[in-house]
């Protein structure tokens, strides 16, 4: 079987694939064009988010048999169409999902200790104590939307404290030890703190909305490290603003591109994401929950397992 590397990733992946019997052949750079022009002579693909796997790409995949994604989500591939074909889907949710669940714990605990604004303050000479007073996460309740790999990394995190932890998920009997299964509604009742955890999908799309937020009976805390379009950055800013949500911390954002791997291309910037970027209860990182020397190799294993599995 022949394999087409589109992105770079641990070495382990090709050496082990190469071990196994595999030919693996690398193109990083050429446009998708090219890469369409190539595809049919492929059985498959690995990928982190380069472009779209759209229906007119998997049309001229004539003898594609699987698509790797060193990743957790799938929305840049047009799943039901690759499974109508045939082509096996593997994605490596496991691979990061504890470097999600620090990622999201630490902007919790940078959140509530106000690290930004101190740090910023003491590099220019101020001494503030009493502005820059914290709040402990012990007592509150969190709530976590999405309770999959990532929710539930999160969630095993949060058991050295003693908070209590709500989660949601469209899915039934979810719960574990480590949190309680309730409805939205009760857990925009309870929680201090909402995380979400979700993927990218018609339902997720712009579901932290004005409206959404509304129906928090608190003032809370938000954490995104899921996908970025599932907040509307202008009621997230608005709801700031009026002290609704308390602060913010974001990994992901409304304005990626499709492939994560840039943002700022553009010299005149939305004004919500202005206000974001200059905010001192607002923590923004560039898409690097799941971006750990760990979760590198942890990501290519399983890939490489899961290949292994489906096709030795």
């Amino acid at each position: 079987m022949k394999i087409l590397h589109l992105d770079t990733n641990h070495e382990l992946l090709m050496n082990q694939l190469n071990d196994l019997g595999f030919q693996n052949d690398t193109d990083y750079n050429s446009p998708k064009v090219v890469i369409e022009e190539k595809i049919a002579n492929y059985d498959g693909i690995i990928l982190r988010s380069r472009f779209k796997i759209d229906k007119a790409f998997i049309d001229k995949a004539a003898n594609l048999k699987f698509i790797g994604r060193v990743g957790a989500g799938l929305e840049n591939i047009d799943c039901d169409y690759a499974e109508s074909k045939g082509i096996k889907l593997i994605a490596a949710p496991e691979g990061n999902r504890n470097a999600v669940g620090e990622h999201a714990l630490g902007m919790i605990l940078s959140l509530f200790n106000k690290f930004k604004k101190a740090n910023k303050e003491v590099r220019k000479g101020k001494w503030l104590r009493e502005e820059n007073r914290g709040v402990e996460l012990d007592g509150k309740t969190v709530g976590i939307i999405g309770y999959g790999n990532m929710g539930k990394s999160f969630a095993k995190k949060l058991r050295g404290f003693d908070v209590e932890v709500l989660c949601y998920d469209i899915k039934e009997n979810i719960a574990d030890e480590n949190a309680i299964q309730v409805s939205l509604a009760e857990l925009q009742q309870k929680a201090d703190v909402l995380s979400l955890h979700v993927p990218q999908t018609p339902e997720t799309l712009a579901m932290v909305n004005a409206n959404f937020i509304s129906k928090f009976e608190k003032n809370f805390w938000l954490i995104n490290t899921a996908r970025g379009k599932c907040v509307v950055t202008t009621d997230l800013v608005n709801a700031l603003k009026s002290g609704k949500i308390l602060g913010a911390g974001l990994d992901v954002l409304e304005y990626e591109k499709t492939s994560f791997e840039d943002l700022f291309q553009d010299e005149i910037l939305p004004a919500p994401l202005k206000y974001i970027l200059k905010a001192s209860n607002v923590i923004v990182t560039p898409h690097i929950a799941g971006w750990t020397i760990e979760s590198k190799e942890k990501l290519a294993q399983t890939i490489v397992d899961k290949i292994k599995a489906n096709f030795c």
